[in-house]
């Protein structure tokens, strides 16, 4: 396999109606970690996701 040197990131982004978790899968420009990262911390702050916990049971 060859590394095309992609940058990605996968940003947790919510839950589904049966509470399955949902994400973004981003992948930018060979070498441009810098628009992955900032969008990913866009994405971060209009659906925050650290404080989002599916029901147990």
């Amino acid at each position: 396999m060859e590394c095309v040197g992609n940058p990605a990131a996968a940003i947790p982004s919510g839950l589904t109606a049966d509470s399955l978790p949902l994400s973004v899968q981003l992948i930018g420009r060979p070498n441009d970690e810098p628009t992955v990262i900032q969008v990913s911390a866009q994405l971060e702050r209009v659906r925050p996701w650290a404080q989002v916990r599916p029901p147990l049971g």
